[in-house]
């Protein structure tokens, strides 16, 4: 039986890799025709736009505003979508619009895809997402209307504001405004506000979404005590909430105190711009990759506060990247645990298993080694002219799926943007499911072999 579950999980990993490989490669094609673009576009440029919007990062190689037809940025939105999705959940949202029926193998899948205890509820799941999804996406263009309507007209504006709304959620960070990206709405609360409502709700993951939702449902009904709220939600949610909280927090302070008279970035606002454009820099840190202010302008000192909080993500389940909020989470808990002389990693009154902590482990080592290796081709590849920090910034952007860039991505060789997109398409997928499937299928015939144990030094 665990050999069964592990093949099915093996199955599943080669699905999603080429899955969205295959949506990367047909978004190429269609990005690459005359009909998309308003002037000539390589097929490397076209690639590349391809793979960052299903990869939803957000580093570009060219102005998607001046660049692509409207044709062209209705593609480029669809790859957003597909992207933030997951492909798994909307080849099973075609399937319900057809009324095919989805199958127990299918379900699996599905099960495998969002790491749910069972198969049960799981085409209710991907309803449930899909009709939340359309009705936040649908919530935030209507505040981006009040903004961008009587700015750009009726048709325009309303297409601008749905543009902007999938893209938010998605935490793709792509727009079509220009080559600034949001910079010029830096003292606008309705566009600063509503843009960081999608990114954080998009990247929170739906498991916490429902969870949030059923126990605000119980507590309606007077089922349990309104003080429970939150103590009755899962341990997962309750991770991914809190360490959401602390590190937009201490992003904002941190971010504040070191820009505060920084007059490349928000240095000439006044205290209540200070920091709100504070809390949307730690916000777009989530994976979400748009900007108030230039990246290429931050002190260095926030620069690496960035790419730390760049590395993080957001939390497991969602449209977000990075190696995830509970992950890191569950490491230092369990540091913790070891240097208090503790043996079980406990929280919130639960015992987090041995095997979430393997997995936890390899993915953070797998992503750090992964944006090592990139950084190190990259600085190879480059002239000693780019700074290090600038390659540094732009490969954990990559890794994390976030889409900041201290505006390098243009600039960069052909080879350079070559080892961004192969860390943006492993950044999507997930370092360990890549590893996991290259690893190779798991033979039933493998004998596991009791070995002697023995202890090294280490530290």
């Amino acid at each position: 039986m665990k050999h069964k579950k592990q093949s099915i999980r093996w199955n599943t990993m080669g699905i999603l890799a080429v899955g969205f490989l295959s949506v990367i490669l047909v978004g190429a094609v269609l990005l690459w025709l005359p009909v998309c673009n308003q002037k000539p576009i390589s097929f490397l440029d076209a690639l590349f736009t391809a793979v960052t919007s299903v990869c939803v990062t957000g580093l570009v190689t060219v102005t998607p505003a001046t660049q692509f037809t409207l044709v062209g940025k209705i593609i480029l939105l669809i790859l957003i979508q597909i992207g933030g999705l997951g492909v798994i959940a909307c080849a099973s949202a075609f399937f319900l619009i057809l009324r095919r029926k989805i199958t127990v193998k299918e379900r699996v899948v599905l099960q495998e895809t969002y790491n749910m205890n069972s198969i049960g509820g799981m085409v209710g799941m991907v309803k449930r997402i899909l009709v939340g999804t359309l009705c936040v996406e649908g919530a935030g263009a209507v505040l981006y209307a009040f903004q961008f309507i009587p700015e750009y007209g009726p048709v325009k504006g309303a297409g601008y504001a749905v543009f902007h709304a999938v893209s938010a959620f998605c935490n793709a960070g792509i727009d079509i405004l220009g080559d600034a990206s949001l910079a010029k709405y830096v003292t606008s609360p309705m566009i600063n506000i509503t843009t960081m409502l999608l990114i954080i709700v998009g990247g929170i993951g739906f498991t916490v979404w429902y969870d949030v939702i059923e126990n605000g449902k119980k507590i309606y009904k007077h089922e349990v005590p309104r003080r429970w709220w939150f103590t009755r939600l899962s341990l997962h949610s309750k991770l991914a909430i809190v360490t959401t909280v602390i590190l937009l927090g201490a992003g904002t302070v941190l971010i504040f105190l070191l820009e505060y008279q920084n007059p490349a970035t928000i240095g000439n606002l006044n205290l209540g711009q200070k920091l709100l454009a504070s809390c949307f820099q730690s916000v777009t840190t989530r994976t979400a990759g748009f900007f108030t202010v230039p990246q290429s302008g931050l002190r260095e000192e926030t620069r690496f506060i960035s790419m730390i909080l760049m590395f993080i993500g957001g939390s497991p389940g969602g449209t977000a990247g990075g190696v995830k909020t509970t992950t890191i989470t569950m490491l230092v808990l369990s540091c913790m645990t070891l240097v208090r002389g503790g043996r079980d990693t406990e929280c919130f009154g639960r015992k987090i298993s041995q095997g979430n902590f393997r997995m936890g482990f390899a993915i953070v080592m797998l992503a750090f080694s992964i944006f090592l290796t990139g950084t190190t081709v990259i600085t190879i590849i480059e002239p000693d002219s780019v700074p290090f920090l600038n390659i540094m910034y732009e490969t954990v952007s990559a890794i994390g799926t976030v889409g900041l860039t201290a505006d390098l991505t243009p600039a960069l060789s052909r080879g350079s943007q070559a080892v961004i997109m192969v860390m943006m398409y492993i950044g999507r997928l997930g370092p360990m499911t890549l590893a996991l499937l290259f690893a190779g299928k798991p033979n039933p015939r493998d004998k596991i072999r009791e070995l002697p144990t023995e202890r090294i030094m280490v530290g």
